[in-house]
């Protein structure tokens, strides 16, 4: 054997020894566990033990699992209910690998698990729902409605039948009938919930023209509370405009009145004190509001009405 033969075999055997050694252990941590197989068959129970391992390298296998709670998200089904509405369903759950040599043998790995969950909660979720009415699925409790005045209007809080189960009872349901199943499959069910509720398109699009049917009574109802509203306020206000005016005219005719009896006193006055003067100013006042610079008068001499002028003259 050569130095250079020597020398390959002391880096080789040391390379070789590490990476057995290396395939012997294997490490647990707080949130795994392990089951070990050999040629694909699983080799005693499981290893939840946290800390350094050995198994027999390169024949056996460490497989790892989660010790901790996984979610469950499922997708949207349509499901009648009792009363005959088509809903879509969506729920979510939380579990747990509680047996990994069963979970191991029945479904491998967590892939397979979310698959086979798959099946055993829309299941269980299409049976328990058909059992109930829409209303015990959409309320968890009797609470009392806070009543508006739409409410009022459309009279709903008393169409609402009073619930005997609730949405919360009905999650419950399904939970306890799924984790009927599921231990079996080495996995435990933590809990199960209705995440959300809706109709079908066909059935939304009828709830919503009743929707905006009831919104356009209620707003007809609105306008036309409003519309005789404002004729009241209209009509009182043309009342109180011609109250308004009635006095103002009441008033002006007093004070026209009591003018036009002021002026006449005064005339009088003026007229007991000198009567022949009065008689001259009325009759000025007659010549301008009579007669202008185009005014022909045929008149006799002797007429009263040119007594002043014909006074003038002599």
């Amino acid at each position: 054997m050569n130095k250079s033969t020597k020398s390959i075999i002391l880096i080789a055997v040391p390379f070789a020894i590490l990476i057995v050694l290396l395939n012997a252990f294997y490490v647990v941590s707080e949130t795994k566990q392990v089951i070990i197989t050999q040629f694909g068959q699983p080799m005693g129970d499981a290893v939840i033990k946290p800390g350094l391992h050995l198994k027999v390298p390169f024949i056996q296998k460490a497989n790892y699992f989660e010790k901790r709670w996984l979610e469950w998200d499922g997708d949207a089904n349509q499901i009648p209910t009792k009363d005959k509405k088509f809903i879509w369903v969506d729920t979510y759950a939380r579990w747990r690998i509680s047996d990994p040599l069963i979970f191991f043998q029945r479904l491998r790995d967590e892939r397979g698990a979310q698959s086979r969950i798959d099946d055993i909660i829309d299941g269980q979720t299409r049976n328990v729902i058909a059992n109930f009415d829409l209303i015990e699925i959409v309320r968890s409790s009797n609470r009392e409605f806070e009543l508006t005045e739409e409410l009022a209007i459309l009279d709903i809080a008393a169409a609402i039948p009073e619930i005997e189960t609730g949405r919360e009872r009905i999650a419950q349901i399904i939970l306890e009938k799924s984790s009927e199943i599921t231990p079996e499959l080495g996995v435990e069910l933590r809990d199960v919930k209705i995440k959300r509720i809706n109709y079908v398109e066909e059935v939304q699009r009828k709830v919503f023209d009743r929707m905006i049917s009831e919104r356009k009574r209620i707003a007809a109802k609105y306008r036309s509370e409003g519309d005789g509203k404002s004729a009241e306020i209209r009509g009182e206000k043309e009342r109180e405009l011609k109250n308004i005016q009635s006095a103002a005219y009441r008033k002006a005719q007093e004070i026209k009145g009591k003018a036009d009896a002021e002026a006449t006193k005064i005339y009088a006055n003026a007229y007991n004190r000198d009567p022949e003067f009065y008689q001259f100013m009325k009759t000025l006042e007659t010549y301008v509001s009579t007669m202008d610079k185009d005014t022909w008068l045929l008149l006799s001499t002797d007429a009263e009405f040119l007594k002043y002028l014909k006074s003038s003259r002599r």
